[in-house]
């Protein structure tokens, strides 16, 4: 099973509405499951902030987490 979210582990509670209820799911979610953790902005948004259809002041390609280069 892949499951993907764009949600950190620490948002879910918020999500779900009950920060029990998403300590149990991903308790069970994750034993014995392995995570890929990828940062940066997907390709969708790359390729709009390239074509200029999205734009915000001083967006860069990769800027989104701490310790980017802005260079990706």
């Amino acid at each position: 099973m892949i499951l993907t979210s764009n949600k950190s582990f620490g948002e879910w509670g918020e999500l779900m509405g009950d920060p029990v209820l998403a300590t149990a799911v991903l308790d069970r979610l994750l034993h014995h499951s392995h995570v890929v953790n990828i940062r940066g902005n997907s390709y969708r948004l790359k390729e709009k902030l390239k074509t200029g259809i999205y734009s915000t002041p001083g967006a860069q390609v990769g800027q989104n987490y701490p310790g980017a280069s802005g260079s990706n």
